[in-house]
């Protein structure tokens, strides 16, 4: 099984690629060449018979921000620019035989985690977002594709310090400043991981502060002082990173099966966009 962040692709074309990239007239489409040129080579890199991408359309109105207004408060919202590409990016996708998903409430790292929580094969999860890396169990692989970098459940523990199963817990403590999450302040990457090697994550933390505090670790009894002042925000920070895995999905949504891609409405897709030749090649259509 083969799931894509897309998202995460869509955005990085958009911000590295020229705004000179355009199409009829004269609109933007740097993003659509970039995630449909990513796109094109990662199917023909990979022959998974089971392949979906996750999209995000829940920017705002993710259930996170029922709990937590300030949840991504710090990220600004797509540009007009980027907002026109973003329908037409999903459009080509399916077109290309690849399903596709998003909700207005999930985000899709909770999709991609539902979709691989269901799974009896091997997942590959296509991102560079390290919240991915809490889902993954043996013979899972976290693929950064833009690095060329892929992660097993070793090479995340090696990287972080935790299993991938205390991920979400890392997090909690850290906090992500791309999420808006907030942490505690004071904990850094290191010293989250060395308290979650030594108690099995944060209750077992919150639980046991004399433990904290006798661990011997650097500050020890410091940082047992911090978690107990910031455990509400611990466990705030938890919720906000924990990715759902139990998102009710029907059979078509369940559904990923590779299919064929589809030439025609991809012809019609590039003459309504005015998409160049060279792209067009790449999609195996030719102009019309």
């Amino acid at each position: 099984m083969l799931l894509v962040d897309a998202s995460v692709y869509i955005f990085r074309a958009f911000h590295s690629l020229p705004s000179s990239l355009t199409g009829r007239d004269d609109q933007p489409l740097n993003a659509v060449y970039g995630y449909t040129t990513f796109l094109v080579q990662l199917l023909e890199a990979d022959d998974d018979r089971q392949v979906a991408a996750a999209f995000d359309e829940s920017l705002t109105s993710s259930f996170r921000n029922e709990f937590y207004a300030d949840y991504k408060a710090n990220r600004e919202l797509p540009p007009a620019a980027l907002e026109a590409q973003i329908g037409a990016c999903r459009e080509i996708t399916e077109a290309l035989g690849v399903a596709t998903l998003s909700s207005p409430v999930y985000e899709a790292d909770d999709l991609i985690g539902t979709l691989a929580a269901a799974s009896d094969t091997p997942v590959k999860i296509v991102t560079s977002d390290k919240d991915l890396a809490q889902i993954m169990s043996a013979h899972d692989i976290l693929w950064d594709y833009a690095r060329e970098i892929r992660y097993d459940e070793a090479a995340i523990e090696a990287k972080f310090g935790v299993r991938c199963a205390r991920i979400a817990d890392y997090l909690a403590l850290v906090g992500d400043s791309v999420d808006n999450i907030p942490g505690v302040p004071g904990i850094g990457a290191k010293t989250a991981a060395s308290l979650l090697q030594r108690f099995d994550g944060i209750e077992a933390l919150l639980d046991d502060l004399d433990g904290v505090a006798a661990s011997g670790l650097r500050g020890a009894k410091s940082l047992a002082a911090k978690l107990e002042t910031h455990a509400d925000q611990i466990r705030l920070s938890y919720r906000l990173a924990t990715i759902v895995t139990d998102i009710e999905l029907d059979a078509d949504q369940r559904d990923i099966r590779r299919r064929a891609p589809d030439y025609p409405t991809l012809a019609a897709i590039c003459d309504r966009l005015g998409v160049g030749e060279r792209l067009r090649k790449r999609l195996g259509v030719v102009a019309s």
